[in-house]
């Protein structure tokens, strides 16, 4: 009798290839197809374009979607994935979920301005301007989510599947997926949080051996600066307000957000920074992520200093919500912080701020997380002396720091001491999510520290065989 050899499992690439957005990967088996991540591309506009193509997969043949965490470039995709004709199972960890429920639906909100705003000035070729996906079409994914519980194995055909604290924000875990037939393991990290974190829980070490590891290397070309983050903080701040000025920071609503609060928080219980400062939260996404971040309280490692709502609050702290309380913000007579969104400068209201704001040298713009090639805030940090926005130039008069420390990823210290916690280190690491240098550099880190460990940097749509 002829034994018929079971196809080996495949793993391609759909995004998150040479560059940090678009996080997708097709796993498949003789059983099933399903997809680690569902994330947009964003930045560099050849790489948006991409959000747009067909995948190379029929949405309605893949079983089951398994998130890393919620940001955009790792969930994004969902709504138009479940437009595509999915109908599996989302699997994520509770916080996840619920902060999915407020992504999903402010990216198809934005996506469905951005295509009112392409129609209004004329900046498409097609004829109606469409949205790659709606609002509603964000809501429609969440009868598909499925939580589950840490360290808790989850069957699927074929395979089982586990989720581990991943430290990055707040939800993130790194997936395992162990193969029933053969035994053989593959983990794909997402994005790997830091040991030193303000407020997030360090990663999961993992003793136990993997086959195959899909390892992120946003920073692996640096390590972070070691510095008292709320004395450099306080300095700015105190700099700036002596001199009358603002205090602009934009911040991605989830996470960086929550670490700036929590900063400003230890500054004036530290009395370090004046008790009368006015401080605006002006992101409703960020305010509703606050609340989910108060929910899960703890998940965190400052729980223990600072219990339930008492983490995030603070008596100044003033939530603007409506389009008319954010337009009040530029034209203020007095010094102030105003928190917004979008980190990277891509979008939302904190563009309204800097066009108001940008032109004055004594206010400040802080960034203060990874800013993407082909993004306002990169090309600041690049030294630009004017950026466009709504269409118009602006000056870029304001001085501008950038605080790279407080950044949510780890850094090559981090990734190679997390690795370094395993008995026996990967057959096979796949290098994703990072630019050309930080790729190169981490590669040639882990061939140093790691003898007979094969690392590979994949391109875009291509395919390996996991035997």
């Amino acid at each position: 009798m002829e034994v018929v050899k079971e196809r080996a499992a495949t793993l391609q690439f759909l995004g998150a290839t040479e560059t940090v957005t678009g996080s997708k990967f097709l796993l498949s088996n003789h059983h099933m197809n399903w997809f680690i991540d569902c994330g947009l591309f964003q930045g560099l506009k050849e790489l948006r374009l991409r959000n747009w193509s067909p995948l190379p997969i029929d949405a309605s043949a893949v079983s089951y979607v398994v998130l890393t965490h919620a940001h955009i470039d790792h969930s994004g995709y969902l709504p138009l994935f479940v437009k595509n004709g999915f109908e599996g199972d989302v699997i994520a960890s509770e916080p996840t979920v619920e902060l999915c429920k407020i992504l999903l639906p402010d990216s198809g909100y934005l996506q469905e301005e951005d295509a009112r705003y392409a129609a209004k000035k004329g900046f498409s070729k097609h004829a109606p301007v469409l949205p790659l996906y709606t609002y509603n079409d964000a809501v429609a994914t969440f009868p598909y989510f499925k939580a589950v519980a840490d360290e808790r194995e989850v069957k699927i055909d074929g395979a089982s599947i586990s989720l581990y604290r991943a430290g990055h924000i707040l939800g993130s875990r790194f997936i395992k997926v162990t193969f029933i037939d053969s035994g053989k393991t593959i983990l794909f990290a997402g994005d790997i949080g830091r040991y030193d974190a303000l407020i997030t829980r360090e990663p999961v070490e993992f003793k136990d051996g993997i086959d195959y590891l899909v390892l992120e290397s946003t920073y692996g070309d640096r390590v972070h600066p070691k510095e008292d983050i709320f004395e450099r903080f306080a300095r700015i701040i105190n700099t700036t307000i002596d001199k009358g000025g603002k205090i602009l920071i934009p911040a991605f609503a989830v996470g960086r957000t929550q670490d700036i609060i929590y900063i400003l928080k230890r500054l004036l219980i530290r009395k370090v920074i004046p008790e009368d400062i006015a401080i605006y939260l002006n992101t409703p996404l960020g305010i509703d992520a606050t609340d989910i971040y108060t929910r899960f309280a703890s998940e965190h490692k400052i729980f223990k200093r600072d219990e339930g709502a008492s983490v995030f609050s603070m008596p100044n702290l003033r939530l603007v919500k409506t389009e008319e309380e954010s337009k009040a913000l530029n034209a203020l007579d007095h010094p102030a912080i105003i928190l917004s969104a979008s980190g990277m400068l891509a979008g939302g209201r904190i563009l309204h701020h800097l066009k108001a704001y940008a032109h004055d040298p004594n206010s400040c713009l802080i960034l203060v997380g990874f800013q993407a090639a082909g993004t306002r805030g990169r090309a600041i940090l690049d030294g630009a002396n004017s950026i466009k926005i709504h269409g118009e130039m602006v000056d870029i008069r304001c001085r501008v720091e950038y605080i790279e420390s407080l950044s949510a990823h780890g850094d090559r210290e981090d990734i190679l001491r997390w690795l370094h916690a395993f008995d026996r280190p990967p057959r096979q690491i796949f290098l994703v999510h990072g630019e050309e240098n930080a790729i190169t550099s981490l590669k040639e880190a882990i061939e140093r520290d790691f003898k007979g460990v094969k690392v590979s940097v994949p391109k875009f749509l291509e395919k390996r065989e996991i035997v």
